[in-house]
């Protein structure tokens, strides 16, 4: 669409679009109504009348809120709008009083307009084609989001919301829809999702909501998804503020109430709050005593040779200076010699060898490695990358019993060996045939030695949640369709348990890695059912259960599990998920077992 502008004599702004037929004055919230649709979606309508509160005048998205400084006193309505100009920067400023015409329509985030029902994100009710006239100054008051503000409870569980009447009072999202481009102010925000490369943070109105002890606001249960969460972005074009869990954005922070597809409800700030950093460091855990096996997971997030040195420097840091050097180290999100190149080549040698020699550089042990390279393609992640789990372990400490006949399409087994339980091949891999890991890593098992004992390490990195809908959607409950495809990984890898188990019932087995699901989830619950392995993170209190931050909110993706024999001492290092300047958005773990 091209929009125009002309000042004239009058000194009354006028933007000229395409000819429209005129339809009958309407306030903003006769625009918006009661539900998320707008009751006059595809009607052209004049004169509407409100302040500019925001103007966005970069990107392909460009236009301006405003708002009717006359509120109806239906708590259902909102009183904001934006109205979308494209690529044409609106010749408006915040204050100014505007009378706009326009055709109202419904933009849903990621869709084509003609097909709005391939996305599960919300709306935008919007006006477009917009001429509109600039007849004086004036303001609206921000309305305080504060602890009490936004109800508990998330959404009705009633399907599609679309066309649902808010109640506003009752659920958070209501809340929020019924608010949606009005101005809106947080005040003393804490920071509960630290700055990302595209110049948004997480804040909560709610500090004291599943407060964890680090500042964050951890996730405990698909039922209660912290609606005291908010995204912030900024509309003007200074600094922004570079923050980490736990930071303040101290004083003020206000501007317009947005909805993205990336996180939804987003405050667009005109005014953000002083950053006033909380003085969160990266953590360290203790080194493993002369009688413990440290194991230790880490995804290192795409690693692949040609990358920055300083990611390898912060990687090989991690592993020395905050795991404290463990006796083997379960990788996750290794990527090929050539990384995202898609050539052919599936060797990760060179990848490994530059994240040892950096580890041994920082004062840390010469680790070896074992893995099993995938077949081309067939493992998901990063297209050409070719990503696998891998093992690092010091051979100063422990053994690796290495046996021929592991490769990436022959299946593991544990057997009986010397009155105990080994493995057919070492490395080898789970079931890889299983069509529960169609494009997906397959699991890697190495028999280790420590002190004369046999351990089975098991390292994972189930499938992704991608195309699940999302928690802000209109679609509550939202759906999890990735949760199928990680719960039969995951009866996969307990049928592998329950084998070795059923040789020995003492037997020596550790499951770690990126399970990419919560503690709560089926796929988890699988692996523990009936105690056959021990969630060492239950050792945490609930709150502390967390190893990765999406959204705002803190919550668990990464697992460290073991059979009954083994006992454990069990850290989560946070290291890089609370933190704007992350080497990987995950952090490590470490279990020290005790081997007897």
């Amino acid at each position: 669409m091209r929009v125009t502008s002309l000042l004239v004599a009058t000194g009354v702004l006028l933007c000229s679009a395409p000819a429209a037929v005129a339809g009958p004055a309407v306030r903003i919230h006769d625009v918006q109504g009661t539900t998320r649709v707008s009751p006059l979606v595809g009607q052209r309508v004049t004169g509407v009348p409100g302040v500019v509160t925001g103007v966005r005048g970069f990107g392909s998205a460009r236009g301006f809120w405003f708002q009717d400084p006359e509120p109806d006193g239906d708590p259902r309505t909102s009183e904001g709008l934006f109205v979308f100009t494209g690529e044409q920067t609106p010749a408006v400023a915040v204050g100014d009083v505007v009378a706009v015409d326009g055709t109202v329509t419904e933009h849903y985030p990621t869709a084509p307009e003609e097909t709005p029902e391939t996305t599960a994100n919300q709306s935008v009710t919007q006006l477009v084609d917009a001429t509109w006239q600039v007849t004086g100054r004036g303001a609206v008051p921000a309305e305080v989001v504060g602890p009490d503000s936004v109800p508990e409870e998330h959404a009705p569980l009633d399907g599609n919301i679309d066309k649902r009447e808010l109640e506003p009072q009752r659920f958070a999202l209501d809340h929020y829809e019924s608010r949606e481009g009005m101005l809106l102010r947080v005040d003393d925000a804490r920071v509960v999702g630290p700055t990302d490369a595209y110049r948004a943070l997480w804040v909560t109105s709610k500090p004291g909501q599943h407060a964890n002890s680090r500042g964050g606001t951890t996730y405990t249960g698909y039922a209660d998804p912290n609606s005291g969460r908010l995204k912030v972005e900024s509309l003007a074009d200074g600094p922004f503020p570079a923050a980490d869990v736990g930071d303040l954005l101290r004083g003020s922070t206000e501007g317009p109430l947005d909805y993205t597809s990336y996180g939804g409800y987003v405050l667009e700030a005109t005014r953000l709050g002083e950053h006033q950093p909380g003085g969160l460091q990266p953590e360290s855990s203790r080194p493993q005593g002369e009688d413990e096996l440290a194991i230790a997971t880490y995804n290192v997030e795409n690693l692949a040779p040609g990358d920055d040195p300083a990611k390898l420097d912060r990687l090989a840091e991690g592993v020395v200076e905050h795991l404290a050097s463990p006796d083997v180290v379960a990788l996750e999100e290794v990527q090929d010699n050539s990384g995202p190149v898609d050539d052919g080549v599936v060797a990760a040698d060179e990848t490994l060898g530059e994240l040892t020699d950096a580890i041994a550089a920082a004062g840390g042990p010469r680790y070896l490695w074992r893995q099993i390279d995938p077949q081309d393609g067939a493992d998901g992640g990063q297209p050409g990358g070719n990503i696998r789990v891998a093992f690092l372990y010091n051979p100063a400490r422990v053994s690796f019993v290495d046996r021929p006949g592991g490769d990436a399409t022959t299946p593991v087994h544990p057997v009986e060996r010397l009155g105990g339980v080994g493995l057919s091949a070492s490395p080898g891999r789970i079931d890889p045939g299983n069509e529960a890991w169609r494009d997906s890593r397959k699991p890697l098992v190495g028999e280790f030695l420590f002190r004369g004992r046999t351990v089975l390490v098991v390292a994972n990195h189930f499938g992704s949640k991608g195309g699940d809908q999302p928690l802000h959607g209109r679609f509550q409950p939202p759906e999890r369709g990735s949760e199928v495809q990680r719960e039969q990984q995951a009866q996969a890898v307990r049928a592998f348990v329950d084998e070795a188990l059923a040789i020995d019932e003492r037997a020596r087995v550790v499951v770690l890695g990126d399970l990419n699901d919560h503690g709560f989830s089926p796929a988890v619950q699988r692996l523990t059912a009936g105690g056959a392995l021990v969630p060492l993170a239950d050792s945490l209190p609930p709150l502390e259960r967390y190893s990765y931050v999406y959204e705002g909110n803190a919550q668990q993706l990464d697992h460290v599990l073991a059979t009954p024999s083994l006992r454990a001492d069990y850290d989560v290092v946070h290291v890089n998920a609370e933190f704007a300047d992350q080497v990987s958005d995950h952090d490590p773990q470490v279990a020290r077992f005790t081997v007897r």
